[in-house]
């Protein structure tokens, strides 16, 4: 049985073919550039069509999906921020209209979801049933598998630990982004270091003082920090602190045997997760942070289009 999967970032569409091994055969890689709404789908479903064409279409049994946002499983509609006009998209409907002659499921769902599919189909999670994927990117999300099922939660909404509230005092921002996300995103990291350079009091010495304050990224931070700057420094402190309370609240919970991390700031953070997990075990359950291993991503950007051809075949 082969299956498609397609991943659907807020940039680009990546999609390829799958054997029931796991063995990636054929792939297909379209830019989003300036598309919105249904020019979105239209081009999903183009990059389908090249899929089926490579993979003698016959032999597909099933498509996945994945999806940066939320996949509504009941309306089959999809909220993805980043895509213009598809804060209610009937992307299922628009699917499965389009293989009505092909006796092919069709499934979707959120990229956290299958980031921790792909993990645990070809990646760090491979055959464990608990397990959690943390993304840490532009925002935070997370992928929850328990005793084998993905956890999506009365809306869909399930893993948005972005949210999770890590702080004693409420800041307004924390209502847009939530309190882990301000904090300790990639977006989070850049603002956190922007704000103290506006306030202009601490850290005199440091590099980032040389560049444009509205324009600095969270690989500026990261880069400072290799240089061993304090100001650098002082906020990659703090997100590794929330990394590891963020954690630890993950352990007492769920008790999975697995946390991975990836997204675009592990990447450069990986190299700080024996000091998240030193953290973690300051404020997590005693026993449940002995039975856990922290560990990166295996699949890195390709997490989420594993995950789609999993998805394919998941019950």
């Amino acid at each position: 049985m082969a299956t498609i999967g397609i991943d659907l970032g807020g940039t680009k569409i990546n999609g390829a073919v799958f054997d029931e091994d796991g063995n990636m055969r054929c792939k297909s890689v379209h830019l989003l550039e300036k598309r919105q709404g249904k020019e979105v789908g239209q081009l999903l479903i183009q990059t389908l069509d090249e899929l089926f064409q490579c993979a003698e279409a016959p032999s597909i049994e099933a498509v996945g999906i994945c999806v940066p946002g939320i996949s509504h499983r009941k309306t089959g509609c999809v909220w993805a921020p980043n895509i213009n006009g598809w804060e209610n998209y009937p992307l299922q409907e628009e699917i499965e209209q389009h293989l009505r002659d092909r006796n092919i499921r069709v499934k979707i769902a959120s990229d956290r979801s299958c980031y921790i599919l792909g993990e645990t189909w070809k990646g760090a999670a491979k055959g464990v049933k608990n397990a959690v994927f943390i993304a840490v990117g532009t925002g935070i999300g997370m992928g929850i598998l328990i005793d084998g099922r993905i956890l999506h939660g009365h809306a869909d909404i399930a893993g948005a630990a972005g949210w999770l509230a890590l702080d004693m005092k409420f800041e307004e921002d924390y209502v847009r982004y939530g309190c882990f996300e301000r904090n300790a995103s990639g977006d989070g990291i850049a603002r956190c270091a922007q704000q103290i350079l506006k306030e202009g009091v601490l850290f005199k010495e440091s590099i980032l003082y040389t560049k444009e304050t509205d324009a600095i990224t969270a690989h500026d931070v990261f880069d400072a920090w290799e240089k061993n700057d304090p100001l650098a420094g002082s906020v990659i402190e703090k997100a590794t602190k929330m990394w590891g309370m963020a954690a630890a609240n993950i352990v007492s919970l769920f008790n999975p045997e697995i946390i991975i991390w990836g997204g675009g700031v592990f990447g450069p953070a990986t190299q700080q997760i024996d000091a998240i997990y030193r953290e973690a075990c300051r404020w997590a359950q005693p026993i449940a942070i002995k039975q856990v291993v922290f560990e990166k991503s295996q699949l890195c950007g390709d997490a989420g289009l594993y995950g789609a051809g999993y998805l394919a075949i998941s019950e």
